[in-house]
């Protein structure tokens, strides 16, 4: 019998690695430095959205995000420091803000979530994960017709190019839909097509499947380094010991960056900071969740509880709880609903996405070992992506027939 395949990183992507890769038959290994899903993957917002395939990279982003940055109150900020990977990060940020490169990125998105939220459905009809899955879609709300009508001109390139087109609703009609809101807001696009779940009972439901399935799971489990035979990994070194393998995936997140020389090729990932608060269900609680574009903030209605989340912070790896960030989640959230918030607040919360330039994913095998292979860099949409890359390293791993192209996902590029 040969070694198990060891995950390094039990957050939703690594996670799904593992559910996919012991569903195979596989024996499995899966070892975070924490405790299962209590990285990222834990306080986001839960959504699982198709229509989310336009990378941050798009014609205009850099003047609309200097704008941003200067305003007072801004949902993006960037700490000021002497740190040349941030710098050369944004740099080829800017370098990707044109329409072919957009749209480049947006098709290698679109298939990947469109593949992975096929898969959620299927897992739900599948397994016994109680995660609140609902498919009621998601609605973009815009305070002023100006923002309302420039978002029409997306919305139409979601449509022609993505087919992923939203049904507008202006004034009235928007509180017809979702009464929550407050009367006087310009309007909101729905895409139907989207859905959410309550991300720690997933994270909950899939740790029990795998070890059902026969994986291992290793919590607070520090991983030390690779142990190499020539091109090949032969183990895994930890501070728990040593892990005999016969292949690897790294599933590391907004850490990847700093394993380059285990990873054996540098991998551009910039940790983006993300925050939320989670509360009881105000008494005038949404039905359908909810994006505020020109306050960057979510709303996410859960069957007891409700969260409000998003911002983007590059401060570094820095683990600081930021109350001014957790303030803007508020603030934003007055503007446009009649109940806001409820008290008391049941967990603050913070996260770092694992932000790449171009916004695609990194899935498939390093170009210096031949047994293994890197699953990062999902950006905002590590929640959205995870089925389709679960399924795709699994494939990827074991030799099948991959169910989508994964050559733009590979780490080659850069």
């Amino acid at each position: 019998m040969s070694d198990p395949i060891v995950i390094v990183g039990g957050g939703v992507i690594g996670t799904t690695c593992a559910y996919y890769l012991t569903k195979a038959g596989e024996s499995v290994v899966l070892i975070d430095q924490g405790d299962i899903g209590q990285a990222c993957s834990r306080g986001n917002c839960g959504y699982v959205c198709p229509s989310h395939v336009l990378p941050l990279a798009a014609p205009g982003a850099i003047g609309s995000t200097l704008k941003t940055m200067l305003q007072k109150n801004s949902p993006l900020a960037v700490r000021l420091r002497f740190d040349p990977s941030l710098w050369g990060w944004m740099l080829r940020f800017a370098l990707k803000c044109n329409q072919r490169d957009m749209i480049d990125s947006g098709h290698a998105i679109s298939a990947i979530l469109n593949h992975s939220r096929t898969l959620y459905g299927e897992l739900f009809e599948r397994e016994p994960i109680d995660a609140e899955w609902e498919q009621r879609g998601l609605l973009f709300v815009f305070q002023t017709e100006k923002a309302m009508n420039h978002y029409a001109e997306t919305d139409h390139l979601l449509a022609e190019v993505f087919g992923q087109g939203a049904v507008r609703y202006d004034g009235a009609k928007l509180t017809e839909l979702e009464p929550s809101l407050k009367p006087g807001i310009a309007g909101g696009w729905h895409y139907p097509g989207d859905a959410h779940l309550r991300p720690d009972l997933l994270m909950s439901g899939l740790r029990q499947i795998v070890l059902q399935q026969g994986g291992d799971i290793r919590e607070k489990c520090q991983f030390r380094q690779l142990e190499r035979d020539g091109r090949r990994i032969v183990a895994v070194q930890t501070d728990q010991g040593r892990i005999p393998t016969s292949r690897v995936v790294m599933a590391t997140g907004a850490w990847t960056p700093l394993f380059a020389k285990e990873l054996g090729c540098k991998v551009p990932i910039q940790p983006g900071k993300g925050y939320s608060l989670t509360m009881p269900r105000p008494r005038v609680c949404p039905t359908i969740p909810l994006i505020f574009e020109e306050h960057r903030v979510a709303i996410t209605p859960m069957r007891d509880s409700y969260r409000i989340g998003s911002t983007m912070e590059f401060a570094g790896y820095d683990a600081t709880m930021n109350p001014k960030r957790l303030a803007l989640l508020r603030d934003g959230a007055a503007i446009y609903l009649q109940e806001p918030t409820a008290e008391p607040v049941m967990e603050q919360w913070w996260g770092w996405r694992p932000m790449i330039y171009d916004g695609k994913p990194i899935i498939g095998p390093s170009p210096a070992w031949d047994n293994l292979w890197i699953a990062a860099g999902h950006g905002m949409l590590g929640l959205s992506m995870a089925t389709g890359t679960g399924q795709l390293i699994s494939e990827l791993v074991t030799g099948k027939a991959p169910s989508i192209d994964p050559a733009p996902y590979a780490v080659t590029r850069f």
